[in-house]
């Protein structure tokens, strides 16, 4: 859609952050965003600087009848943070992380990311559970649950948000918590940016000095034996300060990679613990007993741990996943023949992450059907030339597909692209996903935030 100037200037007059079209020079920078397979031209991206902007944005967007795209501080592998022609409501300025660490709370922009939140909490010695990498936008990892390194000790992030500020299709803002606004509170656990644009979150934080880990390498070739003790360590009573999991890489060049694994199919584990070497050590025996071909393992803060394995920019990008109910020989079997397809030498990762723990004790009622599971499954592909676009798409389909006997039939939609509403409603439950849509039709009615995993409100569903 086309807007004339003079209504942009508009916009911009009203706006303290920045306002950019086609026609500045920083356009093209300012659209840029993770998953390079995403390519969107907006109309107007609107880097707000707080609440008001972000009011000031929402109320121009529905008065020139533009669809909305929020983007916060992260991925988004699906795209969601780029809108064809639409708007965007850029939330990177709003990035500031406050601390009170008598009360163990922090105050967390909409535009942070995972870097922002624990280099906020680390001089505190203090944490919370965060995405596995420092790049991961805070808001849209706690909105779609968050699962991360700590989730077994702490919970899932949603666990510990306090509360919400949140601006509505109406350019209204409310506060969400157990007392205000309860059902919205209930909403944000797992509903994603369905019902607005999250302007800042309170989050629980748990005292956390160093923590060790890192990874354990071997050839591919052992991968049934190592992932078969893997499981059987995992299940005979692994501490909730153990976190981690196993995954099939190309070998990086490293000091610490043998020369034979170096761009080659790798199998590591991911070894991380909540707690000092000593401890991490004695409860990791069992797989450092294996007789591995390579390590990195170090005992550092746990800001500096979890920006180690971040994601490298600038790739094209598919991803998905599958909760687990069990992970006995026939799926060990068939995760390793899962990965063999991958694109190899690339980025992408064959993972299986472990879950139990406090994350899987948690009573709370919110709606995440998965977080049960012992085991997600989260084939990762990344890669850099749009030649391989449709085998690697190809690879994390057919590796699904392998793991489906075992599959509990829950998603992780912060693991997902754009794959239909009916992933979205095995992401959510379908009891959930039903009373998710009456909460859209209260705080968004016309469907306004519909650039997500959309969950349609309760009337236009029945349409």
């Amino acid at each position: 859609m086309t807007i004339s100037p003079q209504v942009i200037d508009r916009l911009r007059a009203g706006l303290r952050g920045a306002v950019i079209t086609d026609r500045d020079p920083d356009y093209d920078a300012a659209r840029v965003v993770y998953n390079a397979m995403i390519d969107r031209r907006p109309a107007v991206i609107a880097q707000c600087a707080d609440v008001a902007d972000v009011q000031a944005a929402i109320r121009f967007a529905t008065d020139n009848n533009l669809e909305i795209a929020a983007r916060g501080g992260g991925h988004s592998v699906a795209g969601n943070g780029l809108v064809e022609g639409g708007l965007v409501i850029d939330l990177r300025r709003m990035n500031a992380v406050t601390v009170d660490p008598a009360a163990r709370i922090a105050t967390v922009g909409g535009g942070a990311t995972m870097s922002h939140l624990d280099r906020g909490t680390q001089p505190h010695g203090l944490a919370t559970t965060g995405g596995r990498v420092s790049t991961t936008g805070v808001g849209g990892f706690v909105l779609g649950g968050g699962g991360g390194w700590l989730d077994r000790k702490f919970g899932l992030a949603c666990d510990n948000l306090v509360s919400a500020e949140i601006v509505l299709a109406s350019g209204d803002v409310v506060a969400a918590s157990a007392a205000e606004h309860p059902d919205l509170f209930w909403a944000l656990h797992g509903g994603g940016g369905n019902f607005g644009v999250v302007t800042s979150m309170r989050l629980r934080l748990y005292p956390l000095g160093n923590v060790w880990g890192g990874l354990l390498l071997w050839p591919a070739e052992d991968g049934p034996r190592v992932l078969r003790a893997y499981r059987d360590f995992i299940a005979s009573g692994a501490p909730d300060e153990v976190g981690g999991g196993m995954a099939f890489i190309t070998g990086p060049e490293a000091d610490f990679v043998p020369p034979n694994l170096v761009g080659k199919p790798t199998l590591i584990t991911i070894v991380f613990y909540a707690g000092s070497e000593a401890d991490g050590r004695r409860a990791f025996a069992p797989m450092l007993a294996l007789g591995h071909a390579g390590e990195m393992l170090v005992d550092v803060p746990y800001a500096d741990l979890n920006s180690m394995f971040d994601d490298p920019p600038g790739y094209r990008n598919y991803w998905s996943a599958e909760y687990l109910s069990s992970f006995p020989d026939g799926a060990v079997d068939a995760f390793c023949a899962g990965a063999a397809p991958m694109v190899v030498p690339s980025p992408s990762q064959h993972v299986l992450f472990i879950g139990g723990g406090q994350a899987g004790r948690e009573t709370a009622d919110w709606p995440l059907p998965w977080r049960t599971a012992p085991w997600c499954f989260h084939p990762f592909g990344l890669w850099s030339d749009a030649a391989d676009d449709e085998r690697a798409r190809a690879w994390v389909r057919s590796s699904r597909e392998l793991l489906k006997p075992w599959a509990t039939g829950a998603t992780y939609l912060n693991f997902m692209g754009d794959e239909g509403e009916d992933r979205t409603i095995a992401g959510l439950g379908r009891a959930n996903h039903a009373r998710l849509a009456r909460i859209k039709a209260q705080y968004d009615p016309d469907n306004v935030f519909h650039i997500n995993h959309n969950i349609r409100p309760a009337a236009l569903a029945a349409e």
